[in-house]
């Protein structure tokens, strides 16, 4: 199933806030998940927040996903029972969202279903052994540097060398060929990027096999480091229960990794070291 569930809720109260990190003291048999979103009311809008860190047995250290100004200690959190969850679908496609799912194009529409944006992996068994070439209709990537199914190959270039007019050939041919879907995941792009990009793809009718996730470079860390998973979310969807072949673009890798190490270095964390709770396990 696609759709996350949802488990019993619990509430906490705020008793830190420093810049985007706030800490969230809950009872110790209610303690959430690491990943799981707490959601927070804030002047009529509601705040996401993901946990990141256990620090006692009643405590987590959360990042906030857009600004904290106007949050007081002492306001009350809800955890969601679940990691932030973004839509899946047909009606996704032509559609541009943010890390936590919603539409950032001026288009209206429902979105019946929705999957959580960190889970397992496909087991080893499920996954294909095969090598298998990726057909683009580019004969000089196809003769001198092809690419495989379900591999990954890297596009560099520096500025105004052709980059995203072979991003969307490739996405044409593909699409056009074999009904492939694709995902496009803007990560710290400009603002200016993701709007001419956006509308040559419409100019030259891509949208419609292809969905869009954007953290654009003028927000937090958090928003540019997850946004990645979003994407991902929404072409395993594709892959596993439409069963569609689906390529997925990441622009760009650096900017990854960047977020990766600011959001390390507000939580205190080393940038390789994965979140782990504190003292027993704690119970779903």
């Amino acid at each position: 199933m696609a759709t996350a569930t949802k488990n019993k809720t619990r509430t906490g109260k705020i008793t830190q806030i420093v810049g985007v990190v706030v800490d969230v003291e809950f009872t110790t048999d209610s303690l959430p998940a690491i990943y799981n979103a707490l959601k927070v009311e804030l002047d009529g809008q509601e705040v996401t927040l993901e946990v990141a860190q256990h620090l006692s047995e009643s405590s987590v250290r959360a990042i906030a996903l857009s600004s904290t100004d106007g949050l007081e200690r002492g306001t009350s959190v809800t955890d969601t029972g679940a990691p932030i969850s973004v839509p899946v679908g047909d009606a996704t496609l032509g559609r541009m969202f943010n890390v936590t799912g919603e539409p950032i194009d001026g288009k209206k529409g429902e979105f019946k279903e929705k999957a959580p944006i960190h889970r397992a992996p496909p087991p080893l068994v499920d996954q294909s052994g095969k090598v298998e070439i990726l057909e683009t209709g580019i004969k000089v990537i196809d003769l001198i540097a092809p690419i495989t199914k379900g591999g990954k190959v890297g596009l560099f270039g520096g500025a105004g060398v052709g980059k995203t007019v072979l991003t969307m050939e490739i996405i044409n041919n593909v699409a056009e060929g074999s009904g492939a879907i694709s995902m496009f995941a803007g990560i710290g792009e400009r603002i200016r990027e993701g709007h001419e990009l956006y509308k040559t793809l419409g100019d030259n009718d891509l949208l419609k096999t292809t969905a869009m996730f954007f953290g654009q470079m003028n927000e937090n860390p958090v928003q540019r480091s997850l946004i990645g998973l979003a994407a991902i979310t929404l072409a395993e969807y594709f892959r596993d229960d439409l069963k569609k072949d689906v390529l997925l673009f990441a622009d760009n890798m650096y900017r990854y990794i960047q977020a990766k190490n600011e959001v390390s270095t507000i939580i205190d964390q080393t940038p390789a070291e994965a979140p782990k709770p504190v003292g027993t396990t704690i119970a779903e």
